[in-house]
């Protein structure tokens, strides 16, 4: 069977990435420590390396609830722990009195910078306070290099994994029932807009699902797809339940508050 007839064609550069991954894992018989992925691409990630009786793969990203998580793919006789992941929690103080900063802000601060995104886990906002999960390879730099967000200055050091904020996002749950899973019918149902409203933001080029630009009203929806419009926040896919008798489909889904 095809291994590529269950994914998107978008997706097929991952998948190849990911098989290349298990075959140097199996070859040389060393583990492989993967930058940080998005949900769609760790659900792949599970797919594929399924239940290899070789292979062991695991994640962390920090927060029990990460979006954001890096993996490690290694023999089945070896130990993996938190250590295992090359990850460093870093903090940031900011003066809250005088500038608020939010996620975008911080991401925006470390992309300037040249930091890529895939070395780069969640990031956790309260009061006046910043965490963020960030690879090990790039701490030095980050610290030396990122001394500013939102023109506020901030000093980035290294704390504790057990120093780690609660995550502040919280997700409401819904459960609903669709016409389809055109990505069109789902934002008509999540954002409770008309439909003409969700074809408008799908082609202003306002809608991204998994962290990709999509401007096609027809592109087809999956349990776990992360969706996010520019100004109305982020929601995904939680669960798919079947068909009703009136051949709608029943999904659950959440939406970041």
């Amino acid at each position: 069977m095809d291994l590529y007839q269950h994914f998107r064609k978008e997706e097929y550069p991952f998948i190849d990435q990911v098989l290349s991954w298990r075959d140097e894992v199996t070859t040389r018989y060393e583990r492989k420590v993967i930058d940080f992925l998005h949900p769609r691409e760790q659900k792949i990630f599970e797919m594929i390396i399924g239940n290899d009786e070789e292979l062991q793969l695991a994640f962390f990203g920090g927060w029990e609830s990460a979006e954001r998580k890096r993996a490690v793919l290694a023999p089945f006789y070896e130990e993996i722990n938190e250590s295992s992941f090359e990850v460093e929690l870093l903090q940031a103080k900011f003066p809250q009195k005088f500038v608020s900063i939010e996620h975008p802000d911080v991401l925006g601060a470390f992309l300037s910078a040249g930091i890529k995104r895939k070395k780069i886990g969640d990031i956790v906002i309260h009061n006046d306070t910043i965490q963020i999960l960030v690879a090990k390879d790039i701490t030095t730099y980050l610290i030396t290099n990122v001394t500013s967000v939102k023109k506020a200055g901030v000093i980035f050091d290294r704390v504790s994994m057990s120093e780690r904020m609660p995550s502040q996002d919280t997700w409401q749950s819904r459960m609903a029932t669709c016409a389809s899973l055109r990505l069109d019918v789902i934002i008509k149902e999540m954002y409770q807009m008309s439909r003409q409203q969700a074809l408008n933001v799908i082609k202003k080029g306002l809608v991204k699902v998994n962290f990709q630009a999509i401007d096609q009203p027809s592109f087809i929806l999956e349990e776990d797809d992360l969706i996010s419009i520019r100004g109305k926040g982020r929601s995904r896919i939680t669960e798919l339940h079947g068909l009703t008798k009136k051949d709608r489909i029943r999904i659950t889904f959440e939406k970041l508050l």
